[in-house]
């Protein structure tokens, strides 16, 4: 699948802002819930999850796990924070 490149570059903005936050309660269903919202009535969501709270390694599957439940797509990824993209 190609990404136009005019959705790589807002998702690379820094002044994207970051609209769903993974806490301490981990992935939740109600965090998939909220992400699949957004994604509804924007086309570009910024998620961010807490330090500490994965392994790098295990942050890539828990991006995956979301953009699979979501339907969407992982386009940037930097660290504990991802931008989820839905067309």
């Amino acid at each position: 699948m190609k990404i136009p490149d005019s959705i790589l570059r807002r998702a690379k903005e820094a002044s994207l802002p970051i609209t769903l936050r993974i806490g301490k309660s981990g992935l939740t269903d109600a965090v998939v819930v909220e992400l699949d919202g957004q994604l509804s009535s924007r086309n570009l969501v910024k998620a961010k999850v807490n330090r500490g709270l994965f392994t790098r390694e295990d942050l890539k599957q828990v991006w995956s796990h979301l953009a699979e439940q979501t339907t969407s797509h992982v386009i940037f990824a930097r660290g504990n924070v991802a931008v989820f993209w839905k067309n």
